[in-house]
């Protein structure tokens, strides 16, 4: 939802088609073959709903699983980690940068792997902060035990002295005060929905013929693969609309 409500932003009036893996989810958790199996699926789903260009706003999907669904699918498609370590090699003044995230995503290595491409000298620290996508499920954003629980994961990064901290979940922008305040303001803070989002822009900017297939009526759908109280208030908390789901069974 954070990277959808970051394609509104930058590209508005554009129609979206979403769908969140609501009935599967946490993919974090999951093995690699389970998360690569999910997103053929859902890649095939969304194609058949005539999409034309698909995000994975997803880190742990955008970290296992592009390679699978890049071969599979002859479509544009676009994953959040490489944007969000574009914008933080070019933030970072001392190329001490951490990255927070699910356990797969970090246990991926990936974020290190791309940073030491961009950078060979930078120094990356990578933390697993494994409940934090379980509180912001739950609508715990404000709670002083979600805050007492981000202080804890982050101790290690401001030992390190980081001065860019990667969030590498799309849920955890919706924590993003929280943690800017307990890591430290001078700390800068890379929200990879944003990067990912700027990337597709440039991209459409660059390809007008695949811009004037797209619809440009400003409607949005939902699928979910379960309606859940607490995903309908974050999704409009998230998009500061009202939101319609539409559940499909995987």
């Amino acid at each position: 939802m954070t990277v959808v409500r970051a394609l509104m932003d930058q590209l508005p009036g554009y129609d979206l088609v979403y769908f969140g893996d609501t009935a599967r989810m946490p993919y974090g958790t999951k093995s690699s073959d389970t998360v690569i199996e999910c997103a053929l699926e859902n890649t095939q789903f969304l194609l058949g709903l005539g999409a034309k260009l698909v995000v994975m706003a997803c880190n742990t999907v955008s970290s296992v699983a592009t390679d699978a669904v890049s071969a599979k699918f002859d479509v544009p498609l676009f994953e959040v980690i490489s944007p969000a370590v574009a914008m933080a090699v070019k933030a970072s003044r001392n190329q001490q940068i951490g990255v927070i995230g699910t356990r797969a995503t970090i246990g991926s290595g990936i974020y290190e792997k791309k940073i030491k491409e961009l950078n060979s000298s930078a120094n990356v620290y990578s933390i697993p902060c494994p409940l934090l996508v379980s509180l912001v499920e739950e609508g715990w954003r404000k709670k002083p035990e979600t805050a007492m629980i981000v202080k804890k994961y982050l101790h290690p990064l401001k030992v390190r002295q980081i001065d860019t901290l990667i969030l590498g979940c799309t849920h955890y922008p919706l924590l993003k005060e929280t943690i800017h305040r307990k890591i430290g303001k001078r700390v800068t803070i890379i929200d990879s929905s944003i990067g990912v989002a700027s990337r597709v822009k440039a991209f459409l900017d660059n390809h007008s013929d695949l811009d004037a297939e797209l619809g440009k009526n400003g409607k949005s759908r939902i699928f979910v693969s379960d309606v859940t109280e607490q995903f309908q208030r974050t999704a409009q908390m998230t998009l500061k609309q009202r939101v319609s789901l539409e559940r499909v069974r995987q």
